[in-house]
């Protein structure tokens, strides 16, 4: 389809190939639920494959952009931002939420952002000014964000279970590039969360905008506009939809 670019197509595959190998750690995790010393080494070892078969297929297209780990630095240059493993206590803990996330990052621009759940095989995907899906079978599901308006009836995901408590339903799930994803599919509400690496949230920052939504510094004054490079750089962010983030974000910073 015109919206699949050869760029993005190819950041697809490479995220799923790598993801592969943590959906056949996944399947063995709670077999190792009784040997705590083995289960944290097991988890690291597929933490590591997963990240060194995404540098693999990543460098493969693009010999010329580093691959930036989550907390490594970013350089100037073009670069691809990876997550090879959120969420990793619940995978540690054999809970089917977590994800592989991967970001382009040209001129210090998100250009393309790719999440995938090896557990749910469910796959989203974003390009800037392309709009944002969720891969399906025969034809792609296009992604808009909730358009609910009543704070009260809203479904929050929040780092901190202190955090906006007149939202009225919160929820921790321990996996942010996954709750960005599900704010870009309408299933959350808004996403609160701060101190965040940037590749935790790259990814997701762009499904939500390419989805409708919008993406605010934690802390920042002015929300007439975004300020997405701020939010990188600090980890702190509201992503919300329409109708939500002005009473989001003046609640926050009351």
């Amino acid at each position: 389809m015109s919206y699949l670019s050869a760029s993005l197509n190819f950041l697809m595959t490479a995220v799923k190939k790598a993801g592969s190998s943590l959906t056949r750690d996944f399947n063995e995790i709670e077999q190792l639920q009784s040997s705590v010393k083995g289960h944290k080494e097991f988890v690291s070892a597929a933490r590591e494959r997963t990240m060194k078969a995404l540098r693999n297929e990543l460098q493969k297209g693009k010999p010329d952009y580093a691959v930036v780990v989550d907390g490594e630095a970013q350089p100037n240059a073009s670069h691809f931002l990876v997550a090879p493993l959120d969420g990793v206590v619940n995978f540690m803990h054999g809970l089917p939420y977590f994800a592989v996330s991967a970001a382009v990052v040209e001129n210090g621009v998100v250009t393309a952002g790719v999440i995938f759940n090896p557990a749910s095989q469910e796959l989203f995907f974003a390009e800037k000014g392309r709009g944002a899906f969720r891969e399906g079978f025969r034809s792609h599901e296009r992604l808009r964000v909730s358009g609910r308006k009543d704070l009260a009836e809203a479904l929050v995901s929040v780092s901190d279970a202190s955090v906006l408590p007149e939202a009225g339903n919160r929820r921790l799930q321990g996996c942010l590039s996954m709750d960005l994803a599900m704010a870009a599919a309408g299933r959350f509400d808004a996403v609160v969360s701060s101190g965040n690496n940037a590749a935790a949230i790259a990814a997701g920052m762009l499904l939500v905008k390419e989805s409708g939504g919008y993406v605010y510094e934690l802390n920042q004054k002015d929300i007439r506009t975004d300020d997405l490079a701020s939010v990188l750089a600090s980890g702190n962010l509201i992503a919300v939809n329409a109708e939500l983030g002005r009473k989001v974000h003046e609640l926050l910073n009351k």
